[in-house]
């Protein structure tokens, strides 16, 4: 499984992008976001940019991972999903249409 890290990028040569992961130096591929900026933070997947995103989305992403993290270490969660504490969780349309039409089975 892959999974995205938000990082922050730092300088852009081209499609070369220095960014800075929790405090340590990585280079990113910037060719599907060429709209990148220093300063900006982007969701690297393997070495990859997929896309830019706010501080904000960085900061959930860095939260949940690093509850996933204590978790793995025998910690708890913390507060790493707050965010989702205030949504509840929908079905996809087409299942939400089976289950409104009195379908509970396949």
């Amino acid at each position: 499984m892959c999974v995205g890290v938000p990082v922050q990028l730092i300088a852009v040569d081209g499609i070369r992008g220095d960014v800075i992961e929790e405090g340590v130096p990585g280079i990113v591929d910037l060719s599907l976001t060429p709209e990148a900026q220093p300063g900006d933070w982007i969701l690297a997947f393997l070495g990859a940019a997929r896309e830019v995103i706010s501080a904000e989305e960085a900061a959930k992403i860095s939260a949940a991972l690093g509850g996933l993290r204590s978790l793995m270490e025998g910690g708890d969660l913390g507060d790493a999903f707050a965010d989702l504490e205030s949504r509840s969780p929908q079905l996809p349309p087409h299942l939400q249409a089976a289950l409104d039409a009195g379908k509970t089975t396949a």
